[in-house]
């Protein structure tokens, strides 16, 4: 699998730790720590790649880079 960049936040409005794949759209997880929601968007990475190639779909090339804080 290519490396796909991976935010990680926590949201006061879903209570919860966010994890979203900005290079795949829709792409993203949850979970009660970062770690659980890394993986989960693990799993939700490796469905999104799947149905893609599934359906013949243009699958991103790994562009996505936060910009760094000075």
């Amino acid at each position: 699998m290519d490396h796909y960049h991976i935010n990680v936040f926590w949201s006061d409005e879903d209570g919860c730790w966010i994890a979203d794949v900005p290079d795949l759209r829709f792409c993203s997880a949850h979970g009660e720590t970062p770690e659980t929601a890394v993986r989960e968007v693990q799993i939700a990475m490796n469905a999104w790649l799947h149905s893609a190639r599934k359906h013949g779909d243009p699958i991103p090339t790994p562009t996505y880079r936060p910009q760094s804080a000075a």
